[in-house]
């Protein structure tokens, strides 16, 4: 039994921090909001984030960063991606010299187009950037939080902190894999969710399980682009933190993502509806870093292109399917086939 403090208590972290008490780990759980720790600690529920799951009673949580860290061996940081520079920041001066840093967190940030690794290698100065670790995967959170069968995977270039951070988390019913390839997957966590809305826009259309199957697949190159184009290794989009989490996102009834993509095919205004939900749809912010990073890099991203311009721009929705499917004829590997 260890202390793990886990940094962000929306519904990713309230999950996170649900299995490890389940774990028998100590767990304590920072967020900003006093409602939602009294919630936590009187109801034993995050009835903001998470209603209707109850929470082990072991889970002690706190709005004191400093009460929340002390002595804690593995660190989680949760919190959504626009504020993890600000929230890292805060806590780094919390953090044990010895503590393992992971981050749960999924995006890019808008300002610097850094993947979060960097965004906390730099709030964290003091930290070794190779060990930092990053937890990403198919797994929604409610069914976490449920106790359902899920698998993810930790990556780091510290093979030592990658499978003692799996050792720590690791369950029959939560089964954790380790991979070098933190670039790798990070990527795919970030742009799964703007392929999500993408495939969410599909399926409000009506356009057919043929159309969802190939956006999908198409998307899975373009992730795969962005991958290999900031040095991460190909094969990683064909594991969990890649494919896996791209078919969850993308087809799953709890993606905020793909929801996001449906009102928006029913017509919704993308803006109305986001204020309109207390959780963070990541996508929608990514989108924007995601296709300027594209065309820093020179990669090829249609799929994201065409999504920034419907979310960002006023793009219509229909011409946005018609520009991406009277796309000049590819091979199919195109712009892979050089790595």
């Amino acid at each position: 039994m260890s202390k793990i403090a886990v940094i962000g208590a929306g519904a990713w972290g309230t999950a996170l921090a649900a299995h490890a008490a389940r774990r028998d780990h100590e767990v304590h759980l920072w967020s900003r909001e006093p409602e939602v720790v009294r919630d936590i600690e009187e109801h034993h529920e995050n009835r903001g984030f998470l209603g209707g799951v109850t929470l082990p009673k072991t889970i002690r949580a706190s709005t004191d960063p400093g009460e929340v860290l002390r002595g804690a061996s593995v660190v989680l940081l949760v919190p959504p991606s626009a504020y993890l520079r600000a929230v890292a920041t805060t806590m780094a001066p919390h953090v044990p010299k010895d503590a393992h840093v992971v981050i749960a967190t999924k995006g890019i940030e808008n300002d610097t187009l850094e993947l979060m690794n960097e965004v906390v290698a730099e709030a964290m100065p003091s930290r070794d950037r190779n060990a930092l670790a990053v937890l990403s995967g198919p797994s929604f959170a409610r069914e976490v939080a449920s106790g359902l069968p899920t698998d993810v995977v930790v990556a780091s270039k510290n093979d030592t902190v990658a499978s003692e951070v799996a050792s720590a988390l690791h369950t029959p019913m939560f089964r954790v894999y380790t991979s070098k390839d933190p670039v790798g997957v990070e990527v795919g966590g970030a742009l799964k969710n703007v392929l999500a809305i993408a495939s969410g826009a599909c399926d409000g259309l009506g356009l057919g399980t043929n159309a969802r199957a190939a956006l999908i697949t198409r998307g899975l190159s373009e992730m795969a682009r962005f991958g290999v184009a900031l040095g991460g290794d190909p094969l990683t989009f064909m594991g969990l933190g890649g494919v896996g989490d791209l078919i969850l996102t993308s087809t799953g009834a709890l993606s905020r993502n793909r929801s996001l993509g449906m009102k928006i095919a029913e017509g919704v205004d993308a803006k109305t509806y986001l204020a309109s939900q207390r959780a963070v749809a990541e996508g929608y912010g990514t989108a924007k870093a995601a296709w300027q990073l594209a065309q820093k890099l020179g990669v090829d991203a249609p799929i994201t292109e065409q999504v920034y311009h419907v979310l960002h721009e006023g793009r219509p929705l229909m011409e946005a399917m018609k520009l991406l499917m009277t796309r000049a004829q590819k091979q199919e590997l195109w712009g892979l086939d050089a790595k």
